[in-house]
This record gives structure tokens, C-alpha cells and sequence, in this order.
């Protein structure tokens, strides 16, 4: 079974290869791009597949060898060559079936980024800010851009609640686990006997929609401007440059301060919207389709409490994988690698049992 999946991959590869020089598809610059996207994404695993084909002749090869062959030292060279092929054919295999995992096709996209103070009160906000300059430092590690849309601040250098685009290759495929609540124990700044609390905040990762995946019927719209509030020069309280949007079917509300233009933040707050009801939209189908197959995989419920940061013990843990890192600093400077490289690990073990 699985060498017949893939053969019919290599095969489509083969054909997308053969479609490449054709005359009418270089003349054609979508349909080129289109294609070559494909095979590239075919090619990994195809090259695996040859190798993975290559060991299975050199294992036929090295059978024939020890069953025919009355020389001695090649049935000698013959059985140890054998062994290690044996060795590696279930890695391979291990390997490519991850490999036909089928690909999320929101994986590539950018995504919105929402985090919101929870049970702390002030304590809670400044962890918010914590978790966000998190985020932030990986995404410069990662050379993808965040852009602030909408911040709520707090008196001390907390947030209440911020709104953020992280613009870059494979942004959701890498934070999309993130979603949950986060929890922190330490000793708060505006504690004066020392006690450690335990303060929340919410973390949401949404895929950003496109035009083609929602249609907001403009209808169904409410459109208010204001002055903004907070820092920003001149601008700030003199024109009415903020824009909330209230989407009366859901009665979702959107609003963003944070351009001067209140036309750019309007498409500010439209791709947050967009995004939101996307979200709801893959929820739906996500739960239509666990229903029916009774396994729910990767949930990022964000109810869920998924990671704890604990400053006494310089530990992170993340209680969906029981895993416990205890470099905390260098976790809340932007080091996740580590975490999420053992998120998508077993998140892809789980889809593999699925399929």
C-alpha cells in the first residue's frame, strides 16, 4: 500500500516535469508558477521514494547473492550489506509516511496574532507583554515581520489585549499550536510580601483569510469612527482616524488605532474580521469532520491550558506533550524552536495514526 502512494506521487511528479517544458505552459506564467510550486513540493519525497526503491533492489540484490553464490566472501559481504539495508528500511519507511501526512493548506499563510491578559489582574497584562516580546524576538529570529494592529496598554507597561499580523514563510504552520491558555508563576512586581502568583493569558493564532475564503457582505457591516487614544503625536484625539467594525450576523467586534490613515486602519480591522470568521467557519468543518471519524487531533481549544512559565524553577511546560524545558529566559527571548519542533513532532505522530 504505501509503495503504491507513492509511486502514483513520483508519477505526478513525472508528469508536472513533463508539463514544465511544454511550449504552452512557459508561455503561460500563472500556470508555470502553479506547476512549479507543485513539483517542488513533490520533490522531497519523491527523492526519498528513489532511495527508499534503491534499498529495496539492494536488499533482492543481497538476497540473491547469500541464496545463489558459492563464494564465501562475497555471501559474507553480502550478509553484513544486508543487515544495515534492513536497518534502514523502516527509518525510510518512518520517514515517508510522515512525508504523505497531507499538507494543511493554511500552513503557508500569515497569520493574526491575539493574546489577552486573563486572571492576574495587572500581574496578568504585564505577562501579556511578556508573551508577545516573545513572539515578537521569534519572529525576528525567524526574519518575518510583526505589525501591531490594535494594543490596549495598561498603567505599569502591561496589555490588555493586542492584536498583531506576523507576516513570513510557514508562520502558521510554525505557531500554530500556540493557541491556549498561557499561565505564569512568579513573584508579581506589585507584590511586596514575595508571594508567587499565578497569573493567565490567552493566546489565539489565526490563519489570515483572503478575499477568496470569506465574503463579508458589506451589509452586514457597522462602521464607527473615533479618535484614537494613547500615544501618537498630533493625530491623536483630533482626528477621527480609528475605525470599529461591528459584524451584526455574528456581532464580532474589530477595531484598530493604530495607522494615522483611517483608511488603513479600516483594512486593518477587515483582515482581523476576515480572519476571525474564517477561523469560525474551519472550526465548524474541523468538528463536523472529528465527529465523524471520533478523533479530534490538535485542537488548540483555547479554553485549553496548554503551557506553564515558572519563574522560581526557570522551567517551561507544555502539558499536552509533557514536555519540560528548564531554560526559561531564553524561551521568553524568542527560543521556541525546541518547543514547537516537539508540538509539530507529535501532532504529525497523531495525524499518522489517523491516516
Amino acid at each position: 500500500m504505501l509503495k503504491e502512494k507513492l509511486q502514483t506521487v513520483e508519477d505526478k511528479y513525472n508528469e508536472l516535469t513533463n508539463l514544465l517544458s511544454d511550449p504552452e505552459v512557459l508561455s503561460d506564467f500563472s500556470q508555470y508558477q502553479k506547476y512549479s510550486m507543485e513539483l517542488a513540493e513533490l520533490a522531497k519525497i519523491v527523492e526519498k521514494f528513489r532511495d527508499y526503491k534503491k534499498i529495496l533492489s539492494d536488499i533482492k540484490d543481497a538476497e540473491e547473492i547469500l541464496t545463489e553464490s558459492k563464494d564465501d566472501t562475497l555471501k559474507e559481504l553480502a550478509s553484513a550489506e544486508l543487515a544495515e539495508l534492513k536497518e534502514r528500511k523502516p527509518v525510510i519507511e518512518r520517514e515517508l509516511k510522515f512525508m504523505l501526512i497531507p499538507v494543511d493548506p493554511r500552513d503557508r499563510r500569515n497569520i493574526i496574532l491575539e493574546i489577552r491578559a486573563g486572571t492576574g489582574g495587572e500581574e496578568a497584562a504585564l505577562f501579556a507583554a511578556d508573551l508577545l516580546r516573545m513572539y515578537s524576538k521569534y519572529a525576528e529570529r525567524r526574519r518575518w515581520n510583526v505589525e501591531i494592529i490594535n494594543m490596549n496598554h495598561t498603567g505599569i507597561g502591561g496589555i490588555k489585549e493586542v492584536i498583531a499580523s506576523i507576516q513570513g514563510k510557514g508562520a502558521y504552520s510554525r505557531l500554530k499550536y500556540e493557541s491556549g491558555v498561557h499561565r505564569v508563576q512568579r513573584v508579581p512586581v506589585t507584590e511586596a510580601s514575595g508571594r508567587i502568583h499565578t497569573s493567565a493569558a490567552t493566546v489565539a493564532v489565526l490563519p489570515e483569510a483572503e478575499d477568496v475564503d470569506i465574503k463579508v457582505d458589506a451589509k452586514d457591516l457597522r462602521i464607527d469612527t473615533f479618535c484614537a487614544s494613547g500615544p501618537g503625536g498630533q493625530g491623536v484625539n483630533t482626528t477621527y482616524s480609528a475605525v470599529r467594525i461591528v459584524h451584526e450576523p455574528t456581532g464580532m467586534i474589530v477595531q484598530c488605532q493604530d495607522e494615522r490613515s483611517q483608511i488603513k486602519n479600516k483594512e486593518k480591522a477587515m483582515k482581523v474580521l476576515r480572519s476571525r470568521l474564517y477561523e469560525i467557519e474551519i472550526e465548524k468543518q474541523e468538528k463536523e469532520r472529528a465527529s465523524e471519524r471520533k478523533l479530534q487531533v490538535g485542537t488548540g481549544d483555547r479554553s485549553e491550558r496548554i503551557r506553564t512559565y515558572n519563574f522560581p524553577q526557570n522551567r517551561v511546560t507544555d502539558h499536552r506533550i509533557g514536555l519540560t524545558l528548564h531554560k526559561l529566559e531564553t524561551v521568553l527571548d524568542g527560543d521556541l524552536d525546541e518547543v514547537l519542533d516537539t508540538l509539530i513532532t507529535h501532532y504529525q505522530a497523531e495525524r499518522l495514526k489517523e491516516v
